[in-house]
């Protein structure tokens, strides 16, 4: 990597400003459900801490605000979260800039300070010049290490860096390894495993894989639109009938490049995609009134089969709607097969990390992004402009 990133950068005694993703999942009393973005920044902070910083402050959004102060979206939680996790007290600051936030710095006791909620202020997401200022004066060096936002040019990921030397965090660092290995330069054989509901979320990750992927499994709901342009019945499945002829044309331009694109060749189907309808397995084609919720066996082994001799996998998307335990199995199977191999595995964020995470095997893991919309966009071979703004080595 051509940009400066945590390490090359003399943290100590100085006031360290880090963009961190903390939006987390809250329950109806404002517990975190989901603490997994918060232990991802405790390298780079615990780093900074460790090496001397005279203090550490904290950036974030939560949720979406629209530019106006709701408070069910305050840090507050979060805050007390971080300093369980962290071992040492956090000052939660009620604003994000300004004098008074400046003075609340300075007097701080704690090392560790967490700005309120950047998106209270529509400046953040406009990347406003005179915001990002603002918030680059609280500090004197920035660390990005918010994967999850590096795909918006806001102001605190990327207005910010107009102002103050910026670096990656161990985070970003990571994420940028394994996605960026895994496109510019994959062990071979490298299968791409490809599924969620829509074929037009994946076209420029699919026409950016077929220069480098060996093979490409899909499934999930997107895998009907293929199915369908190759002339099988899809039934009542999700289909995007304005997709089927570029369905077609990818088809043809994997086989043109002698990269196999496999597809299922079995269904669990069901009438009612919450669960409470008869569930049954068929084979490739569908009958009207029902829908295909997950692959069938038969598809499960053959994708396995693909994927055993596989020394880089990379896998973006559930091969069915996973969130209902009747359609999970065959997501289930093949990432617990994945579990066992010996492979380089990386998975999206989002859907897919949830996925793995529901199924209990996050450590048999290479890699689980924390950025569902920035792994996509990476992989489709985007530049990332929180990544790209970073001071170059």
């Amino acid at each position: 990597m051509n940009k400066l990133t945590i390490k090359d950068i003399d943290v100590k005694n100085k006031k360290v400003l880090i963009r961190v993703d903390f939006n987390v999942p809250q329950d109806k009393d404002f517990k975190i459900t989901d603490d997994v973005r918060i232990k991802a920044a405790l390298p780079t902070i615990k780093y900074c801490l460790d090496k001397g910083a005279s203090k550490v402050i904290l950036m974030s959004h939560l949720g979406r605000p629209k530019g106006k102060v709701v408070d069910e979206y305050r840090l507050t939680p979060v805050a007390l979260k971080l300093a369980v996790l962290l071992g040492e007290p956090v000052k939660k600051l009620d604003d994000c800039i300004g004098e008074l936030v400046k003075k609340d710095i300075e007097e701080a006791s704690e090392r560790v300070v967490l700005l309120e909620n950047l998106r209270f202020y529509k400046e953040e997401e406009k990347n406003d010049a005179e915001f990002a200022k603002k918030l680059a004066s609280l500090g004197e060096l920035f660390i990005n290490d918010a994967f999850g936002t590096a795909h918006r040019a806001h102001a605190s990921t990327e207005g910010v860096t107009n102002y103050l030397k910026s670096a990656a965090g161990f985070l970003l660092t990571k994420e940028i390894e394994y996605l960026g290995g895994a496109l510019n330069n994959p062990k071979k054989p490298f299968v791409l495993i490809l599924g969620g509901a829509k074929v037009s979320d994946k076209i420029l990750l699919i026409e950016n894989m077929l220069n480098k992927a060996d093979e490409i499994i899909i499934g999930g709901g997107m895998c009907y639109t293929f199915l369908k342009a190759q002339g099988k019945a899809i039934g009542n499945s999700k289909l995007e009938p304005e997709r089927l002829d570029l369905a077609k044309s990818l088809l043809d331009k994997a086989k043109e490049k002698n990269i196999k694109i496999l597809l299922p060749v079995d269904n669990v189907v069901s009438d009612k995609i919450d669960g409470t309808g008869k569930v049954d397995a068929v084979g490739e084609n569908i009958a009207d009134g029902l829908i295909g919720v997950d692959i069938g066996p038969k598809t499960v082994d053959k994708f396995c089969e693909a994927l055993r001799n596989a020394a880089t996998i990379a896998w973006n998307g559930p091969l069915g709607i996973f969130e209902v335990d009747a359609f999970s199995n065959g997501s289930r199977k093949v990432a617990s097969f994945l579990g066992n191999l010996s492979a380089i595995k990386i998975i999206g964020g989002g859907d897919t990390a949830a996925m793995i995470a529901k199924f209990g095997l996050e450590d048999k893991m290479t890699h689980i992004s924390t950025g569902g919309g920035a792994s996509l966009e990476y992989m489709e071979g985007k530049v990332l402009p929180g990544i790209a703004a970073l001071s170059d080595k």
